[in-house]
């Protein structure tokens, strides 16, 4: 059920569902919120215990300063608020990289990682600290249409303009300070040389049309990985949590299965 936990003093939102198993954490992109997963967890078993949540300065949770250690820490007591641990936890993008972040930090709460459309570095510092100047300046609605053609294929753009739309209105009603706050997390994040410490079974997701996190990224990162796995969806962007969601759910269940 929808509900609210604060954090640090930071009220957050989150989705949570009760039930038996492995319990799935889902963890969001840049200027989405966690509705972002509702066709893949339409697609998972009913009893599996299920957490979504914005992360700060997103969705419905409160704005305040954040970097990536800060993100991860706020799943892991949230995690720990519901009482779940030896998690599968599914990360796309940012959440991705928040993903390798907690299990670094606390391998106590992840059993598995689904690593989509991430890296364990994603761009430079150049292009983070131009954007954020850009949002400064001009603000989101400016660069709205230049994101969603790094969310989404082509063929999506085209074929379901009127989604397009809804997430143009999800993105841009991100607050500036919550969007900023998270480019410059990504900015600051360099896991390249740590990922060889997460000892967990990951699937790392690629989409061949993702013009953000290209799938040689994603095939670095898989090998960098002691027990990693690549897989690519063909012709998907940046969130084939939207655009394919029922390959997202199979590669979930392929972890269920190489977890145990």
């Amino acid at each position: 059920m929808p509900d609210f936990v604060r954090i640090d003093g930071t009220v957050l939102h989150v989705d949570h569902r009760a039930g038996t198993g492995r319990a799935v954490v889902f963890l969001n992109s840049l200027g989405t919120d966690l509705r972002i997963w509702d066709a893949v967890v339409e697609r998972l078993p009913v009893e599996r215990p299920i957490l979504r949540m914005d992360k700060r300065g997103h969705g419905l949770s409160q704005t305040t300063p954040a970097d990536m250690a800060r993100y991860a820490a706020d799943v892991a007591a949230t995690m720990e608020r519901f009482g779940l641990s030896g998690a599968l936890v599914c990360g796309v993008s940012v959440g991705g990289m928040i993903a390798q972040e907690l299990a670094l930090a606390r391998p106590d709460l992840v059993a598995g990682l689904l690593l989509s459309n991430t890296g364990a570095r994603i761009g430079d510092v150049e292009s983070w600290t131009a954007r954020i100047d850009a949002l400064r300046a001009h603000g989101i609605d400016a660069m709205a249409d230049a994101v969603l053609e790094r969310w989404f294929s082509a063929d999506f753009r085209v074929r379901r303009g009127i989604e397009l739309e809804g997430y143009r209105a999800m993105l841009t009603r991100t607050p500036p300070d919550g969007y900023a706050n998270c480019c410059a997390a990504i900015r600051d994040t360099d896991l390249r040389a740590r990922t060889g410490d997460i000892a967990v079974p990951a699937i790392c997701l690629a989409g061949t049309a993702d013009l953000a996190t290209p799938p040689e990224l994603l095939a670095d990162l898989a090998e960098s990985l002691p027990r990693g796995a690549y897989r690519e969806i063909e012709g998907v962007g940046h969130l084939p949590c939207i655009e394919r969601p029922d390959a997202v759910a199979e590669a979930i269940r392929d972890l269920w299965d190489r977890i145990g």
